[in-house]
């Protein structure tokens, strides 16, 4: 994303999901899927989307001023959170009637749609690569710089805990839903339905807000939110109470992600924008999956909902912990613009 277009880096790799939906959806319509199949095309997935994710993050400051980022990245994170609320809802008629072959077609339209859309962008963007440097050098100047500016380590390291302690709770609803909510496979899609529906209202609703200081205190008041949520989903006894609790979960944890994703995309110059979201994205993306394997390990020796509320009772410990740290304190009581003009470093990093 800094060495090439990024529009361009983001239209290819939607065409690359859209041949990948496809090539799905016919295996699976013809009935000759074979789980090799499935380990080399979610192999190619996971491939397409470590490079769209980190381009498509870095045009977006390009596209919008300033002062309106949050507005915009705030948008941009509710079509991927409303996914979880639209997603389930499309593809089910489907299901009964063509199949999960007609599933993978309907993802392949919305693949196209957002091929056409990129190609729409207007706006060329790249970043800066020193061609005196190798290409290791180059791609950990993104880690480099991430770690050499304080106020963008304390945030990073956040999300981090956020992470790996409350969001990873994908692989312990099913076991919820079965063994406390007794609503078997339909009380997992509901749940992961209330979740997509909470963060989609949370993320539309920080569109609206413009004001440093009031992001820095949703940034606090959302992450000690983060963690509170996951453990009222624990101890939720029926099911409209657990889905109502997923929905202020989701709400919550999208939230603390969307701020996060502004305030790192305010730090960070342009010319390291795609190398420093692909070290996020490696933070966040790494910590969320190890989390969410060892919890369903775990699930089978410990209470799911158990492993919930310490999950979220850890983050809340260190949202309280993170109130120690001056530039963290800063940005909670006057936002990101108090923190980077107290931080000398990123100062002198950023103008590097």
């Amino acid at each position: 994303a800094d060495r090439f277009d990024r529009r361009k880096v983001l239209a290819t790799m939607f065409a690359l999901n859209l041949g990948h939906n496809l090539v799905l959806a016919v295996v699976v319509m013809i009935g000759s899927v074979t789980i090799w199949h499935l380990v080399v095309l979610a192999f190619v997935n996971g491939s397409v989307r470590a490079a769209q994710m980190p381009a498509g993050s870095a045009l977006i400051p390009n596209l919008v001023p300033k002062n309106l980022l949050l507005n915009a990245i705030a948008l941009n994170q509710a079509t991927m959170n409303g996914s979880r609320l639209i997603g389930p809802l499309a593809i089910a008629p489907l299901l009964a009637t063509t199949g999960v072959g007609g599933a993978f077609l309907l993802c392949s339209g919305f693949y196209a749609i957002s091929l056409v859309q990129a190609l729409r962008v207007r706006t060329s963007s790249t970043g800066e690569i020193d061609h005196t440097r190798g290409f290791v050098s180059n791609m950990l100047e993104g880690l480099r710089y991430v770690y050499a500016i304080p106020v963008l380590r304390a945030i990073v390291v956040m999300a981090l805990f956020h992470c790996g302690l409350t969001m990873s709770f994908e692989s312990l609803l099913p076991v919820l839903s079965t063994q406390r909510l007794d609503a078997e496979g339909a009380g997992f899609s509901y749940l992961m339905m209330s979740v997509g529906a909470g963060a989609l209202v949370a993320v539309v609703g920080l569109a609206g807000v413009t004001s440093e200081s009031m992001k820095g205190k949703l940034f606090l008041n959302l992450g000690v939110l983060s963690g509170l949520t996951p453990a009222v989903l624990a101890i939720s006894g029926s099911m409209p109470l657990a889905l109502l609790a997923a929905m202020a979960m989701g709400a919550s944890q999208a939230g603390f992600m969307t701020i996060t994703h502004t305030m790192i995309q305010s730090i960070t110059a342009d010319r390291v924008r795609g190398r420093v979201g692909a070290v996020y994205s490696v933070h966040i993306g790494g910590m969320m999956a190890s989390a969410n394997l060892i919890n369903g390990g775990m699930a089978d020796y410990v209470d799911a909902a158990t492993l919930l509320l310490i999950g979220g009772a850890g983050f809340v410990v260190i949202m309280f912990a993170s109130w120690q740290g001056i530039n963290l304190r800063r940005i909670y009581t006057r936002g990101l613009q108090a923190a980077l003009a107290g931080d000398k470093s990123t100062r002198s990093v950023t103008a590097d």
